[in-house]
């Protein structure tokens, strides 16, 4: 919800990845006393931060106007709610199915409610439902229902229709709980009340918040911090966890204990893992290679799902919730698919139905369910070498910019396959992102089909040829040749001068392709650092580049910066908008010291950790530590480092050197060591060196 808002209509079992995106498949549930009011205005209720507590297992909240406090704690597929009322012969709970059709069924014998709703805001197939059930502890003293347009219906224990609900009644003493174990399933009624007897059963209310706890502790102990500043341990594991929120499991056990799931692609129940719920515009960057180095079990998962996405659809995502959305832009499909591949995370099987699947976005354009599936402009990109922009294709630089990072990314998977030829092509497209970088500005910029570069053209309008950004953000985003780039702005001191420049200017945009200022615009002026725009995806990477150029002292001050002045463990503890984890994934590993900007490598670019001592509890069952005793908030400079006891002088990290197990040593200080990493063998991955 909006931390801001001040009135509650219900807790609902929400799907929504992102606001942007929308909710699908929701109902709610909300207690009420005195008057019946269920419509949702009227029986919304005041509450306050101050009687509220919200922790990953447990949420509670006292509901002022109604004078009960409401629980709930959650399993993967199920929940269990407690209802605490005062002495009242009026007491209620509220089901809500919400609009787009819903049912509700009443079996009071049984103390239950069942039923569906089919919201959604798109990419369903026709027979979408979600179907619930709801068990309670207490006999009902009242069963009535409503139909459309809010009409009432008393006593009554059915109602199907638009947007329905239902109004169960009870007689409570003061301080009387009333519990409702609730489960839901997108593959039929049954497998919901599967999912219900299978996630809580017969557990109390304190039994399934005790495992739902040890479940979240397991998972946040993976990584372990030492250090004397409480804030910024708060802060970091309040992103890791919401790093671990998204993609969203799918699929369900059946009562043979297999998995099957509804897919949200053809409508049909099929076996296998799912997921959903993400968006590859974000979380290419630094929430799957966070998976792929901490939870390569669980990425290994999520890459089958998409290989039965692709099986079922024809495509892979590029934003599902559930189904094929059409929202952002890129082929970044492929960078997910071929990093997990490249280190291990994925079956023969798996990565052989998924080469095809990222080849067929490379070379398909016809017959793609979403314009953002696949890719926008693919003749113009295959045949120019990008994507021009007086062709009505909005964002085409920042199209033609993605377009070849993925084709990098694809030529890694080729090569190691063993597909020299397909390797060679690709390899030779992900050159395309120097069809659309003007010399005379140094910059991206949007390029004519007859090869004449835009004009006029302000290098700080947003928009228009880029994708929720300007030129001084996506002229970074060439994630897999630093030295490329290096070398058509002129050098690595013409470089370093360009990256300066972002910060060194004021917060200046031009907002006219939107017609009107919107909020990552807005953020990026409030902060504070010129022209870069962290609360935003494009750019995140940008200052991990100073390393390419010698300058990573400069990366070791900004860097810092970010993570003590734009993240906070509050309300208010993001700078913009946190996107599927991306904008927490940054910080988890900035904090840590590295970041992965080339994707489909073996290298993390290291930065300025934030801890004395991390410790990484591997799958495999090896230790990663890093350790920086003297780090403090005026010493963020690396002076020097070791790895297992030997210097270590390079500007990155390998995968493997992390995997195997290890410490890692920075000797931290006040001034910058700006020899430290200075040879040429110490930069890190680019295409061209």
């Amino acid at each position: 919800y909006k931390y801001n808002e001040n009135k509650i209509r219900g807790i609902k079992q929400t799907h929504q990845p992102s606001p942007w995106i929308n909710d699908y498949a929701a109902f709610s549930l909300m207690a009420v006393t005195g008057d019946l009011k269920f419509e949702e205005e009227e029986r919304a209720s005041w509450f306050s931060h101050k009687a509220e507590t919200v922790k990953p297992y447990h949420y509670q909240v006292y509901l002022a106007d109604h004078d009960v406090v409401a629980e709930v704690t959650p399993t993967e597929r199920a929940a269990q709610f407690r209802f605490t009322f005062p002495e009242t012969d009026s007491a209620y709970i509220v089901l809500d199915g919400f609009y787009r059709g819903s049912m509700v069924q009443i079996i009071p014998e049984e103390r239950k409610i069942i039923g569906y709703c089919r919201n959604n805001s798109g990419g369903v197939p026709e027979n979408f439902h979600n179907y619930f059930v709801a068990e309670f502890d207490k006999d009902f003293e009242l069963t009535h229902t409503w139909g459309d347009d809010w009409t009432l219906q008393e006593n009554t224990v059915n109602s199907e229709g638009g947007h329905v609900g239902a109004i169960v009644g009870f007689k409570t003493k003061k301080g009387e709980p009333v519990h409702v174990k609730v489960a839901s399933s997108f593959i039929s009624p049954e497998q919901a009340q599967l999912n219900l007897n299978r996630e809580i059963g017969e557990d109390s209310f304190e039994t399934t918040m005790q495992k739902a706890k040890q479940l979240w502790e397991t998972e946040l102990n993976k990584i372990q911090i030492e250090d004397d500043n409480i804030d910024h341990i708060r802060t970091f594991y309040s992103c890791l966890y919401r790093v671990l929120l998204f993609p969203r499991k799918f699929y369900e056990l059946n009562s043979k204990d297999e998995m099957v799931h509804y897919s949200p692609y053809n409508g049909e129940v099929l076996p296998g893992y799912m997921f959903t719920d993400n968006g590859f515009w974000d979380t290419f960057r630094a929430v799957f290679p966070f998976f792929n180095l901490m939870y390569p079990e669980l990425n290994s998962h999520i890459m089958d799902g998409l290989a039965n996405t692709y099986k079922e659809s024809g495509w892979l995502p590029e934003w599902a919730s559930p189904g094929h959305r059409n929202c952002m832009i890129g082929s970044n499909s492929a960078v997910i698919v071929a990093d997990a591949y490249l280190k291990g995370n994925m079956s023969e099987e798996t990565a052989a139905v998924l080469f095809e699947a990222i080849l067929k976005n490379a070379n398909v354009e016809e017959g793609r369910p979403a314009r953002s599936v696949g890719r926008e402009g693919l003749s113009y990109y295959n045949d120019l070498g990008y994507i021009p922009y007086d062709v009505g294709i909005n964002e085409n630089a920042a199209r033609t910019l993605e377009y070849a990072f993925a084709d990098f990314c694809i030529a890694r998977m080729a090569e190691k396959m063993g597909k020299k030829e397909v390797a060679q092509r690709f390899y030779e497209q992900s050159l395309n992102y120097k069809n659309v970088f003007d010399p005379s500005a140094n910059l991206m910029r949007g390029r004519n089909e007859d090869g004449n570069f835009q004009s006029p053209f302000n290098p700080l309008k947003w928009g228009d040829a880029f994708t929720e950004g300007n030129s001084l953000h996506y002229t970074w985003s060439v994630f897999h040749d630093g030295q490329g780039l290096i070398d058509l702005m002129g050098g690595k001191e013409a470089f370093v001068k360009q990256l300066d420049h972002v910060f060194e200017m004021p917060p200046d945009f031009d907002d006219t392709y939107y017609g009107g200022t919107i909020h990552e615009i807005r953020e990026m002026q409030i902060v504070n650092m010129g022209n870069y725009a962290h609360g935003n995806q494009p750019i995140q990477h940008m200052i991990y580049l100073y390393n390419y150029a010698h300058a990573g002292y400069k990366a070791q001050e900004k860097i810092r910066d970010v993570l003590t002045k734009l993240y906070a463990a509050t309300p208010d503890g993001y700078c913009g908008d946190e996107d599927n984890g991306q904008t927490s994934a940054w910080y988890v590993f900035s904090a840590l010291g590295f970041y992965p900007v080339t994707p489909g490598t073996e290298q993390y670019v290291i930065g300025s950790p934030l801890f004395k001592k991390a410790k990484l509890y591997l799958e495999n069952g090896n230790t990663f530590t890093i350790e920086a005793p003297k780090n403090a908030a005026d010493h963020f400079y690396i002076q020097a480092a070791r790895l297992n006891g030997k210097p270590y002088t390079h500007a990155y990290l390998d995968y493997k050197a992390i995997r195997n197990g290890g410490t890692l040593t920075f000797e931290m200080s006040a001034e910058p060591n700006k020899e430290w990493a200075g040879k040429p063998e110490d930069l890190p991955y680019s295409l061209g060196n």
